[in-house]
């Protein structure tokens, strides 16, 4: 049942999204979509994997999003000699006045609400695995005690697509806790002449904060109350479930192509970040447009292709775009007096 000042809400919502937008946009030249999509994932709770050349503002366009929404904001420079403490803290011992001994826990960066994981790829598994457990959970554990993490909590990390040598790949079940991952493209002629004209100009000012972290608490609220009816969950489990080889539904060029395809919890993401969609244009609903929307980013990293694939010069982008165009859309009958249900 929807509240009666839910529409309301929702007004409010798209009017704080459109303040976030502007003030971002004051550092950042272009990259809407981008923005967007980042925005989706924070207001459901989730990660985002951000992949682009160098040189494209990723770490300045994070950067402006946490000043935009005054939250603590904390950056770890990913490298190969990078241990896990560096990330999570460590127990040190302190002395007193009187002689007496005792362990400090020490916080590390991941201790912030926003937490930029630039180039995550350099460091080792290991270190990398020292994120898992934060990203999951909500909490890290050193020593024999597990610490709770800010809330609202996001992971927001940068990969370059380039440059491998000296690399660690990410394993599937890390990139599995992002909810999307975003190619950031270049920018347009008209937005790279502004970009160039910048230097000369003054530099932009600082974002100014438009809202905290209760604001973003309830926020998520509202988009987790976002209904999504029966039909349109329906329309998502069948296009994941395309995703997969094996499955009876899949297409054939997915049967001949795609190595594993997406799990349920790519289901779970997609829905979610159609309610985000839909509220924060101020939809009431979540309609197929949103999970099409949303497709690519959420399903981009999660479905391997092979070798045939690879052989074609097709990626997982454009197999999943494909999807779009061959799923069909669940007949209307079935789902006749079927009650929209907020799936949280």
């Amino acid at each position: 049942m929807i509240e009666p000042d839910f529409d309301d809400r929702l007004t409010e919502f798209k009017r704080l999204r459109d303040r976030l937008v502007a003030e971002v946009g004051r550092r950042i030249i272009g990259q809407r979509d981008i923005l967007d999509q980042m925005l989706a994932a924070v207001f459901v709770g989730g990660h985002a994997l951000l992949v682009g050349v160098p040189g494209l503002a990723k770490t300045m366009m994070v950067r402006a999003l946490a000043g935009a929404m005054d939250l603590r904001f904390r950056r770890i420079q990913f490298t190969p000699d990078l241990m896990p403490s560096d990330i999570t803290g460590t127990d040190l011992v302190d002395q007193s006045a009187d002689g007496r001994r005792e362990f400090r826990f020490v916080e590390g960066p991941v201790f912030a609400n926003i937490v930029l994981a630039d180039e995550i790829n350099r460091a080792p598994p290991k270190t990398q695995s020292a994120l898992l457990e934060a990203m999951q959970e909500r909490q890290v554990t050193v020593g024999q005690a597990t610490r709770a993490l800010p809330d609202p909590f996001f992971v927001i990390a940068t990969q370059n697509p380039i440059e491998q040598e000296g690399t660690y790949p990410l394993p599937e079940a890390q990139l599995d806790r992002f909810l999307m991952c975003l190619h950031v493209p270049y920018p347009t002629p008209a937005e790279e002449e502004r970009i160039l004209m910048s230097p000369t100009a003054a530099a932009g000012a600082a974002p100014v904060p438009v809202i905290g972290a209760e604001h973003v608490r309830a926020l998520q609220d509202v988009v987790l109350a976002v209904p999504v009816s029966r039909y349109v969950v329906a329309y998502a489990a069948k296009l994941v479930r395309s995703t997969r080889p094996a499955d009876p539904t899949a297409p054939g060029f997915v049967r001949e192509m795609v190595e594993w395809g997406a799990g349920p919890r790519a289901g779970q993401h997609l829905i979610l970040a159609g309610k985000a969609l839909a509220a924060m244009a101020g939809r009431a609903a979540v309609s197929l447009e949103d999970i099409r929307a949303a497709a690519v980013p959420v399903l981009r990293h999660r479905v391997a292709t092979n070798f045939a694939a690879e052989a074609a010069g097709l990626d997982s982008v454009a197999l999943v775009q494909r999807l779009l165009k061959e799923v069909p859309e669940p007949p209307i009958r079935r789902f006749a007096g079927a009650t929209a249900d907020a799936a949280n």
